[in-house]
C-alpha cells in the first residue's frame, strides 16, 4: 500500500481512507475505498493525477456513485470524487458544466432557457462526467447530442481538449474517455420554447417516479437495451421481477433496475445480475448486455 501521509497532507479533512462504498455510491453497497479524495479544483486533480502515477497507485474517479458497482473487496490505490468540481454556466446556446455537476441541474437549466435538445434526460441520476462518459441518456436523447466538447486531464494530468467529433460513441458508451479525467463539457443547443421543455421535462420526472423504484438504492438500469426490445420486458417475461439474491432483488416496479432492498452485498448484486441473466438467456435466447460498470475484484 502506498504511503498515504502526503495525500492526507495535501487533502486534510477531503481525504479519508478506508471509507466505505455504501458513502459514495448508489447502491449503497461495496467495500472500502483504500484512499478517498475530493479535489476541489482542475489543479488538484492534476496533481493527485501526478501524484498516483509517481506512487504507482491506481486512480478512480467517480462522480455521484450511480452506474457501478463496487467489489466487496474495495477499491485499491486512490479513489477520487468530482462533488467539489460543480459549477455551471450558460452563454447564449452553450450550456459549459464541470465534471461533479449533477446532470440533472444541466437538463433543468436548459430547459428553463429555452434551449432545446436534453429535456427529456431529465431526471438521470449522477453527474455531467459520468453522464458524458458513458453517453446517458433517456426518452430517445442521450449526451452526446448536444455535447460540443470536453476539457479533461490525461493519466499525466497534463489538459486536453476534445471536440465531439474526437470522440467515438454510440449507445451508452464512448471510446478513449476512460482513460481521462473528465474536468468540464461544454453542450450546445437549438432554440426551443421554455413552457413546452419545461412542461416535457416535468412529464419525464412524473414518469419516474411512477415508474421507477425511487425509494430504494439502485444504480439505474442494469443492462443495456436490445436491439429492437427492452431489457425490462425481457426480464418481466422471463417472471423474474422480485428475484432475490441475499439483499438484492430485481425490483417489483421495474424489471430493469436492481435494488438493495436491506443489507446487500455487492457479492448479491452481482450474483443476481448473473442469475437474471442466465434466466433470460434460457427464456428468450437474448444475451443480456451489462450497463453498469463493475468497479474492483469480482
Amino acid at each position: 500500500m502506498p504511503d498515504y501521509s502526503q495525500l492526507k497532507a495535501k487533502f486534510g479533512e477531503r481525504c479519508v481512507l478506508g471509507a466505505p462504498a455504501a458513502g459514495f455510491t448508489t447502491y449503497k453497497a461495496g467495500g472500502a475505498a483504500e484512499a478517498l479524495a475530493e479535489p476541489c479544483s482542475p489543479e488538484e486533480f492534476s496533481w493527485l493525477a501526478a501524484w498516483c502515477r509517481a506512487n504507482n497507485a491506481p486512480l478512480t474517479v467517480l462522480g455521484g456513485g450511480s452506474n457501478v458497482l463496487v467489489s466487496d473487496k474495495g477499491l485499491p490505490g486512490v479513489t477520487a470524487l468530482t462533488g467539489r468540481l460543480s459549477g455551471v454556466e450558460a452563454r447564449g446556446a452553450v450550456i459549459t458544466a464541470q465534471a461533479g455537476a449533477p446532470w440533472d441541474l444541466v437538463a433543468r437549466l436548459s430547459a428553463e432557457k429555452g434551449l432545446a435538445g436534453l429535456e427529456k434526460t431529465s431526471g438521470i441520476p449522477g453527474s455531467v462526467g459520468g453522464a458524458v462518459r458513458m453517453n446517458a441518456g433517456a426518452f430517445g436523447q442521450e449526451t452526446f447530442d448536444r455535447l460540443k466538447a470536453v476539457e479533461a486531464l490525461d493519466p499525466e494530468g497534463r489538459p486536453v481538449r476534445l471536440e465531439k467529433k474526437d470522440i467515438p460513441h454510440g449507445y451508452r458508451s464512448t471510446q478513449g474517455l476512460e482513460r481521462l479525467i473528465i474536468i468540464s463539457a461544454s453542450f450546445e443547443f437549438t432554440p426551443g420554447e421554455p413552457g413546452v421543455l419545461l412542461q416535457d421535462r416535468s412529464c419525464v420526472l412524473a414518469s419516474r417516479e411512477v415508474k421507477q423504484p425511487l425509494d430504494l438504492p439502485s444504480a439505474g438500469s442494469v443492462f443495456k437495451r436490445p436491439p429492437g426490445d427492452y431489457a425490462s420486458r425481457l426480464i418481466d417475461a422471463a417472471g423474474l421481477k422480485g428475484l432475490r439474491v441475499g439483499g438484492a432483488a430485481v425490483s417489483a416496479k421495474h424489471a430493469g433496475f436492481i435494488v438493495n432492498a436491506g443489507g446487500a452485498t455487492a457479492a448479491d448484486i452481482y450474483a443476481l445480475i448473473g442469475e437474471v441473466k442466465a434466466r433470460v438467456k434460457a427464456a428468450s435466447g437474448v444475451e443480456l448486455e451489462l450497463e453498469q460498470i463493475l468497479l474492483g475484484e469480482f
